[in-house]
């Protein structure tokens, strides 16, 4: 009986955030799409020509993966901290506190609403993507995986920022000033080949790269790094989130007063 009322109020949850992005795709779906739109445009279109072909494919092949990634790692992440915060901010998330609802259940509902919302967001880029140019797919099953892994650890990341918020600019900071500069960075654009050998060491650094080359890999079978350690690093901050953004709400750090 309890497994029921934990799958009930799971499913309740999950199907309100799906239901909020859907309600208000002009602004949840349809930016990301035309950004990406334009990206493909400038870089694929107007420069790629010039630079030529990257480890075996034309510019604007290569550079996919890596706006897929983009678009799914920036939704997923302000799906769940703009949302999270939001019932904070109105005093929905005491409610759910209360309520005889564990809070894995609530955690899951609302990092499972990111996912949804990258994974949809990462969809129309692809099909967007076709108009530009041809995808063959390398690895449909890595593909899957790591895309639905990267939406789940920025859901989480995006959990924590909701929690820990306590004024709605809280929530564009980390975007602008964290998010932006990783993905940017992390090889979206270019092969960490390229760099001099103090960038590259940067490059290693930085978790996007794992998951663009990762994600690279599965669509187009070339990568900087094996595909086994970037799962291995994705996988492992996965699981890091998860038991901090569980023990943040354990412990009512930033939801109760």
């Amino acid at each position: 009986m309890r497994i029921r009322e934990n799958w009930i109020s799971f499913y309740t949850l999950y199907y309100r955030e799906l239901v909020r992005v859907v309600r208000i795709w002009p602004q949840t779906l349809l930016p990301p799409v035309i950004t990406m739109t334009l990206y493909f445009l400038i870089f694929g279109n107007l420069i790629g020509p010039r630079i030529g072909e990257m480890q075996g494919f034309s510019y604007i092949q290569y550079i996919v993966p890596g706006l897929v990634m983009m678009s799914v790692i920036n939704n997923a992440y302000l799906n769940v901290s703009s949302s999270f915060f939001g019932n904070k901010f109105q005093g929905n998330i005491q409610e759910m506190l209360v309520a005889p609802m564990p809070n894995y259940i609530i955690l899951a509902g609302y990092v499972c609403g990111g996912i949804g919302r990258g994974l949809i967001v990462g969809l129309l880029v692809v099909f967007v993507s076709l108009f530009f140019t041809e995808l063959e797919m390398h690895n449909w099953w890595a593909t899957l995986v790591i895309a639905v892994f990267t939406a789940a650890l920025f859901s989480l990341a995006g959990f924590i920022n909701g929690i820990l918020a306590k004024k709605f600019d809280d929530i564009s900071i980390i975007p602008m000033f964290i998010l932006t500069p990783l993905t940017y960075l992390g090889g979206v654009f270019y092969s960490v080949d390229m760099l001099p050998a103090f960038w590259q060491k940067m490059t290693y650094a930085n978790p996007v790269f794992y998951m663009v080359n990762g994600f690279r890999y599965s669509m187009l079978g070339e990568s900087d790094v094996s595909l086994q350690f970037a799962l291995i690093m994705l996988f492992g901050s996965v699981l890091v989130l998860y038991a901090f953004s569980l023990w943040l709400l354990n412990r009512g750090i930033g939801v109760r007063s």
